[in-house]
């Protein structure tokens, strides 16, 4: 079916498409994204968190390290610059958990969480973007659980990974 491009952006484009359902054609506004990455990061039954502004919303989150992917990018390699970047942490790869669509209905964005394997310091820390100002926190599995539970953390990727590491435990 058509697709119209209605704007490009540096995050994401909106098209608006037709569809067909049960016979008869709608227009429906589409989001494309590139997608993106999180990384779990745990160390000694704590979980490595980042704090940051996240204007969409108005307020200051806490999520797990996590980025934009290029489009074409490999998500592991978006994964362990992600890591680094907003971390300063290394691991010797990246275990792949799970996949998901955001929000099917009206954006194609995919996000793939990994596990940190072996989580270390590393060497050289990348630079953070130049429109990134980020705090880390080191919080115990059981609060940052708890805190999902709460709505002190309400990030999707994050609520996910955190719940899915609570799963791995028991």
């Amino acid at each position: 079916m058509e697709e119209k491009l209605i704007y490009k952006g540096i995050i994401f484009d909106l098209v608006q498409k037709d569809v067909e359902i049960k016979n008869k054609t709608y227009k429906r506004d589409i989001i494309r994204h590139p997608g993106g990455v999180g990384v779990i990061c745990i160390v000694d039954d704590k979980i490595l968190l980042v704090r940051q502004e996240r204007p969409a919303i108005g307020k200051e989150t806490l999520e797990i390290p996590a980025g934009k992917l290029e489009y074409g990018e490999n998500p592991m390699e978006c994964g362990l610059r992600e890591l680094n970047e907003e971390t300063g942490m290394a691991c010797d790869k990246l275990e792949l958990l799970l996949s998901f669509v955001s929000t099917p209905g009206f954006c194609d964005e995919r996000i793939w969480i990994y596990k940190a394997i072996n989580p270390r310091k590393a060497d050289i820390k990348l630079s953070l973007d130049e429109d990134e100002e980020i705090d880390t926190l080191w919080l115990d599995l059981e609060t940052a659980f708890e805190y999902t539970r709460n709505g002190k953390i309400d990030d999707g990727k994050t609520v996910i990974a955190i719940s899915q590491m609570m799963a791995e435990r028991n």
